[in-house]
């Protein structure tokens, strides 16, 4: 049997995917969703907000076809109106996580830059499949640009942002605000996004049983979304958005990815596409980096210098 030739994990990173492993592991099948909406569930962040100085607003908002969605809407204390804000769509392969998985490495944006954030537990797969969750995160962007002066968001300096399946959905946000002439976008944070769901890549087949989100989790991830409509031309460009014809007239883009990952070459794909499209996009690809290593690792030096770039680029963008 021929082996698959890969890029290495950094020796830093790769010294932490067996602990990872015990929470995430490598290889999800359906078997395993119950288990990783537990292991992956977010641990109570009211201590932590109360360090930074953050304060926590859940309230209840509309989802797809008038469906009651909780949000959290988090704001340093003491911030004056007239503030970016930030539609935050979580990680957790479409099936699992919560409006607070992945959220303690963006509260920089709220406590340092002023930021006020709106966090949502749009419904996952695969009880609730496509268009549930990407119409969920739309009718959330559509609530929080209606009630801008009310949060104290300017209308002007609204972004979407989100990681791994967040990443993708919030590219969906971008491309379906363009083509339904919906709120304004400033930016888009695509952290490692979840863009294709036909899994062709070269980067998909070099990661089977190793890393974090491997070729067989991304399938039961998908699977779970669209069913036997995955990998047929039927799929919404709004779920999937490397299947967008067109990338022109869209927001500036932050995309990063790791080069030991299965998502690293749609997401480079996903910039030059955007770049031939005459758009602006930044495209980060960190030597050695599993999937999402910055959440699971984010002390080591790989986790820190993603932190440092996304967050560089988000005080640019939302304050010019």
């Amino acid at each position: 049997m021929t082996s698959v030739v890969r890029p290495e994990f950094d020796p830093e990173l790769k010294a932490g995917l067996a602990v990872v492993g015990g929470m995430f592991p490598p290889t999800i099948t359906p078997d395993l969703i119950d288990f990783m909406r537990v292991s992956y569930a977010s641990a109570p962040l009211d201590d932590l907000f109360a360090e930074r100085g953050i304060e926590r607003v859940d309230t209840e908002v509309p989802g797809h076809e008038g469906a009651s969605l909780t949000v959290s809407v988090l704001r340093a204390s003491g911030a004056e109106s007239d503030r970016p804000g930030v539609l935050y769509a979580h990680s957790g392969g479409l099936m699992f996580g919560d409006r607070f998985s992945g959220i303690d490495l963006v509260l920089d944006w709220v406590d340092r830059l002023g930021a006020v954030m709106v966090t949502v537990d749009y419904r996952l797969a695969p009880e609730y499949p496509d268009p549930y969750p990407r119409e969920d995160m739309y009718a959330a962007l559509e609530w929080t640009a209606a009630h801008c002066e009310a949060l104290g968001i300017r209308p002007d300096r609204l972004m979407v942002a989100g990681a791994s399946a967040g990443g993708g959905l919030a590219a969906g946000l971008a491309l379906a605000a363009r083509d339904r002439g919906g709120p304004r976008l400033c930016g888009q944070v695509l952290d490692y996004p979840m863009l294709d769901d036909r899994g062709t890549t070269a980067s998909t087949s070099q990661f089977d049983g190793v890393g974090v989100w491997d070729r067989v989790s991304n399938e039961t991830g998908w699977d779970a979304l669209l069913g036997t409509e995955r990998g047929a031309g039927s799929v919404s460009p709004y779920a999937a958005p490397s299947r967008a014809a067109d990338l022109s007239g869209l927001p500036p883009a932050f995309i990063d990815v790791g080069a030991a990952e299965i998502f690293r070459d749609e997401a480079i794909a996903y910039a030059d596409a955007i770049w031939r499209a005459g758009g602006d996009a930044e495209l980060h690809v960190w030597s050695g980096a599993f999937h999402a290593c910055d959440i699971f690792a984010p002390h080591t030096a790989v986790g820190r210098s993603m932190i440092h770039a996304r967050d560089t680029w988000v005080e640019k963008i939302l304050g010019d």
